[in-house]
């Protein structure tokens, strides 16, 4: 007797809209936090998302394994911030960028640290930030992040640890600064 895969028949019984829907629900913020990071500003990266959730629409028919959605939307989301750059940009903006804040948690002092925090990881250099995000807020593991961003575990693993070691360096002088002045 012939029987078809589970996600297969998840698939077959949902439409496509359903399916996109339930992707748009699962992963939208996630994928909102990464593009910001990865342009910082706002309106960029809600154009991203948009983006990368257009073409998940047109493709979602490419998607055969709803376990490898997020990243494949990932995936998605890299190669429509790489597009940017392949178009003409102008910058009318002389102020200073938005910055994400923790609105859920109403004590002061962790929003101060939470933002802290934030300035930090965006000074981080590319190669190690962009690996620890990926982990942080994406939730991937080595293996999965080196996939993306083809790159060799190892590699991944290294760039991992120096960028946890460099943040925690700059917060360390940054508090070190603040204690003495």
């Amino acid at each position: 007797m012939f029987s078809l895969p589970v996600s297969l028949f998840k698939r077959k019984a949902q439409s496509n809209s359903q399916r996109y829907e339930q992707l748009v629900r699962l992963y939208h913020a996630d994928l909102y936090r990464y593009a910001f990071w990865l342009c910082r500003d706002q309106h960029i990266a809600e154009d991203i998302v948009q983006d990368t959730f257009l073409r998940a629409w047109k493709a979602l028919d490419a998607l055969l394994d709803d376990n490898a959605a997020k990243s494949w939307l990932i995936t998605i989301l890299r190669r429509e911030n790489a597009r940017r750059f392949e178009r003409k940009q102008f910058d009318y903006s002389d102020i200073e960028q938005d910055s994400l804040t923790d609105e859920i948690n109403p004590a002061l002092e962790q929003q101060y640290d939470n933002a802290l925090l934030q300035r930090q990881l965006l000074l981080l250099p590319p190669e190690y930030g962009e690996p620890l995000l990926l982990q942080a807020l994406a939730g991937f593991n080595s293996e999965e992040i080196g996939k993306l961003l083809s790159l060799n575990v190892n590699t991944v693993n290294t760039r991992l640890f120096r960028a946890r070691q460099l943040l925690k360096q700059r917060l360390v002088a940054q508090q070190n600064a603040q204690d003495k002045g």
